[in-house]
């Protein structure tokens, strides 16, 4: 792989991993442990926060497709950066929907059961994460 493309990969990956552990792992369940934080006021700031790490997601996930097209790659960098970006494309097309239409009805002052769509984003969280990771160390290897 081209070296300037692949420490463009590297570079991306990392950032994207970095932002995805501080939201995901670190702010998103503190929030809710602040004083005087309720589950709607929770609610409302996790929306905004994870609608604007999504976005910073999808353009980083171009970054890396850009690269990666045209760094002239080898295997153990495609398969990494394929796989991060569909995580990301079911996050944000199958459970972000899910998950909005729920916190629409709590925000509603609905009483709803725990959805398992929370569960299916954390694992595909973290498998993003672990997926980033090596994309970022599989670039660097390049």
């Amino acid at each position: 792989m081209d070296t300037m493309w692949a420490a463009v990969v590297a570079a991306a990956a990392f950032v994207w991993l970095g932002m995805v552990l501080a939201i995901s792992f670190v702010e998103a369940p503190l929030k809710f442990r602040a004083p005087g934080v309720t589950l709607r006021i929770g609610l409302g700031i996790g929306r905004l926060v994870f609608r604007a790490l999504n976005r910073a997601e999808a353009a980083l996930a171009a970054v890396v497709v850009v690269a990666v097209t045209a760094g002239g790659p080898p295997a153990p960098v495609v398969a990494p950066a394929a796989l991060a970006v569909v995580l990301l494309t079911v996050q944000l097309a199958a459970v972000r929907p899910v998950l909005n239409r729920r916190s629409d009805r709590v925000l509603a002052g609905e009483d709803v059961p725990r959805s398992r769509a929370h569960l299916v984003y954390i694992v595909c969280e973290s498998a993003k994460a672990l997926t980033l990771a090596a994309l970022g160390i599989a670039a660097l290897a390049a």
